[in-house]
């Protein structure tokens, strides 16, 4: 594929101005068969979380820790989503898919403030999981609706700042070279290796915020799940430990499949064979897994399916 290098001159070097996006597939075919599939999906995903942020706010028997959290996960899921699929969505109908440096740069700000976020939150929510069932007579002094929010808080600001720190030292790098990104989003794996200049900075800062963020989040749930585990195995009723297992598993659903797919690609060494199985990797967790949070979380959740039988029951009478 011969791709346009857009430059200007900046002092001694030129400056790539905008860089191209490989996107999922180069086949129209194949193109014209993923958009209704992906266009779906996107519109699902909105729907879902809305619906499910709605659904919290509006029925008073949701308003505890737990679904406190679990519809700020929806509102960092549908931004997630729509830092990625408009664009995605709008490529499949362009024979180059340019996208400008600055708008690049807004993109990968956009969605690591969300997945890194997102990684705190579930952290977060692991915690909440771990007093609930551990400590049940001190959670609602414990679990106060204070200390909730400045967890939440504390996510989004600590995913600002990370994805703020990682933005400026990437793209603050010379690009003055090839501008073809291997990828159907900007994402710094990819963008990094680019630029015509020492990214060893860069890379310094993108593992040292990985370690404390992405595994420190991992970390403190794994923990969480631990103390969960040791407190389920000392409850003597099976109905009793069955029952706190399912206050759980929904979480449990979720972590797997986030911490899962993000760590398989982005914890594994780069080779041209690995590009497409990260292509398809990262549509499980940028595309699908927003959409099925709240799937995940509504299925088997009956204070879900009771709050919507009573929202239902006011709208109709």
């Amino acid at each position: 594929m011969a791709a346009s290098r857009p430059m200007e001159w900046n002092g001694n070097h030129s400056s790539v101005t905008t860089f191209v996006l490989l996107g999922l597939s180069d086949e129209k075919r194949l193109q014209s068969i993923l958009f209704p599939i992906f266009l779906g999906t996107y519109l699902v995903t909105l729907i879902w979380n809305l619906g499910l942020i709605l659904l919290i706010r509006m029925d008073s028997h949701l308003h505890t820790p737990m679904y406190f959290f679990l519809s700020f996960l929806s509102l960092i899921d549908i931004c997630y989503s729509s830092s990625i699929s408009p664009r995605m969505l709008s490529d499949f109908f362009k024979d180059e898919k340019t996208i400008s440096f600055i708008a690049c740069a807004t993109q990968y700000f956009v969605e690591a403030w969300m997945g890194l976020t997102e990684c705190c939150l579930l952290a977060a929510m692991a915690y909440d999981r771990y007093v609930a069932i551990g400590s049940p007579l001190q959670y609602s002094t414990t679990m106060a609706p204070g200390l909730c929010g400045k967890m939440v808080a504390g996510a989004y600001v600590c995913g600002f700042l990370t994805s703020l720190s990682q933005t400026v030292s990437c793209f603050n790098l010379d690009y003055c070279g090839p501008n073809i990104i291997q990828h159907f989003f900007c994402d710094l794996p990819q963008i990094i290796p680019l630029s015509c200049s020492n990214p060893f900075i860069s890379q310094i800062i993108l593992l040292l915020e990985a370690i404390f963020v992405v595994l420190g989040s991992l970390l403190v749930t794994l923990l969480s799940y631990g103390f969960i585990a040791a407190s389920i195995l000392k409850i003597s009723s099976g109905k009793g430990s069955a029952r706190a297992f399912n206050t759980c598993a929904s979480h449990l659903a979720t972590v797997t499949l986030f911490f899962g797919t993000a760590l398989s690609v982005y914890m594994r060494p780069s080779s041209n064979h690995s590009r497409k199985q990260d292509k398809v990797l990262s549509v499980f967790y940028v595309i699908l897994i927003p959409m099925l949070n709240p799937l995940i979380y509504s299925l088997r959740n009956k204070g879900i399916k009771e709050a919507l039988k009573r929202v239902i029951k006011r709208a109709t009478h």
